[in-house]
Formats: structure tokens, sequence, C-alpha cells
């Protein structure tokens, strides 16, 4: 274990945020409490916070003046269970707006979204217009798209009919349907692991993370929020971002959200920051860590209000 990972869970404060219908999020602070900056670090579908674990403590490395958050959204890691209908981004949107009122409720504040976190912050936006550039002084997209989730890569699968069958037998029979998606996931973890993880060797830890990420999540969770995507679109909200530092980062392997999508996202915001990964696949704050921290800190210095660490005060 590195330095940084036992500061970090030494360091490690836990709460709970009740959302406004009730819901507990489970949520994870680090670093002070009262920091000139806030960022909030936002997983996707089916993940959870840890999914940012090597992601964190690099930027916790970096910089001892930022205080970093993390929370699972509702269905998901340690987060209640949640009426399917609320399986939505326009719920996750106010989700994060309940959080930030209970742990940022002051000070600038950098979003950053990986995947379905990065649709929830632009939905956040969207919602609440107002904020970017006030409240919110920094935004990260990270392996995301604006819209037009069915129309490349595997997000095609989505038209798929067998999808609204499966949502329809999960409906049904979740229970059922909780032991074939164990099966399943046993059957297609090679097609999983291509569109995930790119060309690029990645280690066992980082594998058997992310596969138990995917299967501890709930399948009604995984089920419900697939009409969410079919429908999602919040290019009109991309405009916004040009007030503020912005990041688009993506794969040049991912299959999920090709990076036509982060390449017409950051065509969108003026003098946003394009990183393309080589290589790297869905999960690239996994895979490429380091490469992620990297871009993350050049935004947290363009939003300001952060102390950085020389790089030899800690040594992992």
């Amino acid at each position: 274990m590195s330095t940084t990972t036992t500061i970090a869970a030494q360091a490690e404060r836990r709460a709970t945020v009740p959302a406004t219908d009730g819901v507990p999020l489970a949520v994870r602070e680090y670093g002070p409490r009262d920091a000139d900056l806030t960022v909030v670090l936002l997983h996707g579908h089916c993940l959870r916070s840890e999914s940012w674990t090597d992601v964190r403590d690099a930027l916790l490395r970096r910089y001892t003046g930022a205080r970093i958050v993390c929370y699972d959204h509702r269905g998901h890691g340690d987060s209640a269970a949640a009426s399917r209908q609320t399986y939505h981004l326009e719920q996750l949107a106010d989700d994060l707006r309940d959080v930030l009122d209970a742990v940022a409720p002051a000070g600038p504040v950098v979003l950053v979204g990986h995947s379905m976190g990065g649709m929830t912050v632009l939905t956040y936006a969207a919602r609440n217009p107002h904020q970017i550039g006030t409240r919110i002084t920094g935004v990260a997209l990270i392996a995301t798209a604006a819209g037009g989730l069915a129309d490349a890569g595997f997000g095609r699968l989505l038209r798929n009919p067998a999808v609204s069958a499966f949502q329809t037998a999960v409906r049904w029979a979740p229970t059922l349907m909780r032991h074939a998606k164990l099966l399943a996931a046993k059957v297609f973890a090679p097609i999983i692991r291509t569109a995930e993880f790119g060309n690029r060797k990645v280690s066992p830890r980082v594998l058997t993370l992310a596969n138990a990420m995917h299967n501890q999540t709930p399948i009604v969770t995984m089920a419900a929020f697939l009409s969410a995507f079919m429908v999602f679109d919040r290019t009109a909200a991309l405009p916004l971002l040009s007030r503020i530092p912005t990041l688009v980062l993506c794969g040049s392997a991912d299959l999920m959200t090709p990076p036509a999508h982060s390449v017409a996202m950051a065509s969108a915001v003026e003098y946003s920051d394009l990183v393309l990964v080589e290589g790297a696949g869905h999960s690239v704050i996994m895979e490429q860590p380091q490469r992620v921290a990297e871009a993350v800190a050049r935004l947290m210095g363009r939003a300001g209000g952060v102390s950085r660490v020389p790089r030899l005060a800690l040594v992992a």
C-alpha cells in the first residue's frame, strides 16, 4: 500500500447525506474541511466511489490545500437503493445538488464526472445554469457523452430489442435475473474487458476491482438506467461550460463512449482542454489513473484556489 493510500485511509471522513426524497447517499471526504477548493468525483454506471481510488490518491499527492469528495449514486455502492422510477439523470443531478449543499455550501467547486457521472454533471449544469461560473469553477467530463449514446460504439446495443426485453424481465423477476446476471458476467467477461479497458494490459487488481463493482450493483439499478441513456441529450448545456475551465478526456480505444463524443463536446466548449489517452478504454480512470490525475490537476490549477505540494514531499 502506498504512503498516500495509507494517509487517505486514515484521513477519510464518512457521512450520509439524505437526498431530497430521503434516500441516504454515502459520502467520503478527504483533505481539510476549510479547503480553498472542493473537487467532487462522480463515478459511472454500475461502479462506486472506489473506482476513483488511484486518481484520488494521485491528486492528494499533488495538492494539500484541496478537499476531495466522493459519493455513491443512489442504488450504487454504499448508498441506499431507491424506487426504480428515480433512476434517471435528472434525479442524479438533484442528488449532486443535495451533496454540494451538505458538504460544500460555500467556496469554489470542481466537478469531475466519469461516464454516467459526466452525464450527471451536464444535467446539473442544465438545471442549475446560474451555478456555472459562480459556485462551479471547473468541470471535467471523462469517458462520457452529451448525447447520441445509441449512435456509436457499444451504445448501439441500447436500441436492440433484447435490451427492452431484459428490462421487462428485471421488473417482473429481479431475483431470477440477478442470478442470470452473475452467469452472464462470466460468459461475457472477455467482451466486457475489451470494452472497458481498451487494448492495454491492465493489472489483475484493477480487473478484480472492476468486476466486483459490476457484480455488486443490483440488477434493478443496472437495468433501470438504460432507459435514461437511450434518450439522454444535454448538448445544449455544453456552451455553459465555456464560462469556466473545462477538461474533456477519453481513451482512444473506448468502445462505450468513443472519442468522437469527446471531440464533439470539446468543440462546443470554448478553450476546453481535450485529452485522448492512447490505447485506454472506457475505464480510463482505473487503467491510466496517473494520466487522468495529471489532466485533472491542470484543471484544478486553471480553476484556482489550490496549494500544490512539492513532488518530493510524499514518496509512495
